[in-house]
């Protein structure tokens, strides 16, 4: 079994829709906004995708490390560049450590709407943004959000939902994915605006932009750091559920490899945090074209 090319959107979409909400991203990563920024290599059943649309690349790669996706990462990392952000499954992180030197982002969740029940008995307000409210958008992201990945484009799906006091933009949730055609959407760029925060605005967003999206999409995920308390509460009492675990790395190749790496895995998080202030949800580094 030797790792290999692949170029064919029918068989990446059956090998990532083995788990759809781990691999949203990726499959979302197949429509045509995404697919000519896409590298993708499999060995076995597992596969790798290199994100080349933002600087520096961005590596996936999810699944069993015991499995062919540690030898796939072995394969690959050779052929990688020699800067790069690496969203990796826990366990994989020691095998790229041989070639480079890691600096970790910590540790994150993936979520997926898993119990609708509780959404639709959730309190949800919004309206969608269309791209006359860009110039309000930037504005509440500079504020609330400046780290944000954001495409402007994306305003263009119809899938972000605002929530608005006394005129002004103060709350907002969106998608990095969108996919009616693979049915995952993949939330992002969930922000309040600091004056605003702690009275449950993003959530009431989140929750309209959910009920929005069930109509062209069965699996509805977001990325989260871990340690963000307060956003996985809201998560969690809207109907979503953790299915994986991942770390985030920026990666800077070494000029010789090592023979072994330590694994720089930070650990899992308690599933209990105590919910604190809501503050952006999602990580965005490193995954789309403008800059994650």
């Amino acid at each position: 079994m030797r790792m290999r090319s692949v170029h064919d959107r029918a068989e990446l979409a059956a090998l990532l829709r083995r788990d759809p909400a781990r691999h949203a991203y990726q499959l979302g990563d197949l429509d045509d906004f995404f697919w000519p920024y896409t590298t993708w290599y499999a060995r076995g059943d597992s596969v790798a995708l290199l994100y080349h649309g933002v600087d520096p690349p961005t590596l996936l790669l999810f699944d069993d490390p015991a499995g062919p996706a540690g030898e796939l990462l072995d394969d690959l990392s050779s052929l990688l560049p020699t800067r790069l952000y690496a969203h990796l499954s826990p366990g994989l992180d020691w095998r790229l450590a041989r070639r480079y030197d890691l600096t970790p982002g910590g540790p994150h969740l993936k979520m997926a709407l898993t119990e609708p029940a509780r959404l639709a008995s959730a309190l949800a307000e919004g309206s969608p943004l269309t791209a006359a409210d860009l110039p309000e958008l930037a504005r509440l992201y500079e504020v609330s959000y400046p780290a944000n990945w954001f495409d402007r484009r994306m305003l263009e799906t119809g899938q972000y939902v605002g929530v608005r006091r006394d005129g002004e933009l103060v709350a907002v949730a969106g998608v990095h994915v969108w996919s009616p055609v693979y049915r995952v959407a993949a939330l992002g760029n969930i922000t309040t605006h600091p004056a605003h925060r702690g009275r449950g605005l993003a959530g009431l967003a989140v929750a309209a932009l959910c009920r929005r999206l069930a109509a062209t999409v069965d699996h509805v995920t977001l990325n989260v750091r871990a340690d963000n308390a307060a956003a996985t509460a809201v998560y969690r009492r809207l109907g979503f559920t953790t299915v994986a675990r991942y770390a985030e790395f920026a990666a800077v190749a070494r000029a010789e490899p090592s023979g072994a790496g330590e694994p720089a895995w930070a650990g899992e998080p308690a599933d209990d945090a105590t919910p604190a202030e809501v503050a952006p949800a999602a990580s965005g580094q490193g995954l789309r074209p403008t800059a994650p």
